[in-house]
């Protein structure tokens, strides 16, 4: 009988937003994983000590093709993913420019109001983090 390995699966990622060219009201990025066929934003494990925000930050740019100019720290999630404990950092983050180019592991992503992001993400727990998101704007702009 092997032991279990209870160590957590470290994993970093961000709430990446820029500003909607129309109306000037944040868009959130979520991106879409064709192997689990769901929703969610760009997160990733961490490579071996790397630090967590590099780590959200390398992810939001291998994910989504944007890079990123990293907020405030947001919420840290944890739950279990394949019989082992995982802990996900997330940061806010603003888009500062780039192009998303499909991959193997997202072959969409999409930039939606935080209503309908929401609605589209799969997990609760990330839906949390959208309204965590929104609570930072209006500080910054209290």
């Amino acid at each position: 009988m092997h032991a279990m390995n209870t160590d957590p699966v470290l994993a970093a990622g961000c709430v990446l937003w820029r500003r909607s060219p129309v109306d000037g009201e944040p868009v959130i990025c979520l991106v879409h994983r064709p192997k689990y066929d769901d929703w969610s934003h760009p997160k990733g494990k961490l490579k071996r000590g790397e630090e967590p925000l590099a780590g959200a930050v390398r992810e939001v740019e291998e994910e989504t093709g944007h890079r990123c100019a990293p907020g405030p720290r947001l919420t840290t999630n944890h739950y279990m993913a394949n019989d082992r404990p995982k802990q996900v950092s997330y940061w806010a983050a603003e888009a500062t420019g780039g192009f998303f180019v499909p991959n193997h592991e997202v072959d969409r992503i999409v930039w939606l109001a935080p209503p309908a992001a929401r609605v589209r993400l799969t997990q609760a727990r990330d839906r949390e983090l959208v309204d965590e998101l929104l609570a930072v704007l209006r500080r910054q702009h209290a």
